[in-house]
């Protein structure tokens, strides 16, 4: 289903009766209704991060509901679609962090080609109705997902943000990683703990200091 190595790590995953039951509702939804993203960028964090490269884990809670906006990358939308806002926050406090000026586009696909898996715990929405798709059984992938990467030899920094992605925090009890938290990027929490976190940073330094190269967080 991914094409690299996520295939054999998620196998015990995708063959289990449970899963393919599961997907087999998500195939009815996406014939039924307008569902978000489309079928085959359902997995894109995958895709474009394979386990092997993981160096930073972003966990979202599930995709943008509106028409153009997700492709299956955590906080990110397509090019061409206007900036949401918690992403806006997101690349003022990357501004005040390192120095970066914010990018004109919210496609974050660049981050993720140099190993920061962009993960949402529920990878599918339905038009106009979020966290229409939570708790229908995404979450037993996505967990899985942050168990094996917990696993990981390689030190991995997580980055939570916000309320739902600190609930993932007792899954990551391998002290080799670093754990970053804070409020939620949103323009309802941002001030309240957000912004001055300075997550870019923190991250860039835990990477060195452990002898993997940093990420190149601009995106222009």
């Amino acid at each position: 289903m991914i094409n690299n190595d996520w295939d054999e790590i998620l196998k015990i995953i995708f063959q289990s009766p449970g899963f393919k039951k599961f997907y087999n509702i998500i195939d009815e939804e996406y014939n039924k209704k307008i569902i978000f993203p489309s079928k085959e960028n359902i997995f894109n964090a995958l895709k474009l991060t394979p386990y092997k490269n993981v160096k930073v884990v972003i966990v979202g809670q599930d995709p943008y509901h509106g028409v153009g906006e997700a492709h299956g990358l955590s906080f990110s939308v397509q090019k061409g679609v206007k900036i949401p806002p918690s992403l806006k926050n997101i690349y003022k406090e990357l501004e005040m962090d390192l120095g970066i000026t914010p990018a004109t586009e919210g496609d974050l696909t660049n981050w993720a080609k140099q190993g920061v898996l962009l993960l949402n715990a529920v990878l599918t929405v339905e038009k106009d109705k979020a966290a229409s798709h939570r708790n229908l059984g995404w979450e037993r992938l996505t967990d899985y997902i942050i168990k094996t990467l917990n696993l990981k030899e390689e030190p991995v920094v997580f980055i939570l943000w916000g309320n739902f992605a600190k609930e993932k925090k007792g899954l990551i009890t391998n002290p080799k990683h670093l754990i970053i938290t804070s409020t939620h990027p949103s323009p309802f929490s941002a001030n309240n703990g957000f912004f001055g976190s300075k997550p870019f940073s923190k991250t860039n330094n835990f990477l060195i200091n452990n002898n993997i190269d940093p990420i190149n967080w601009d995106l222009k």
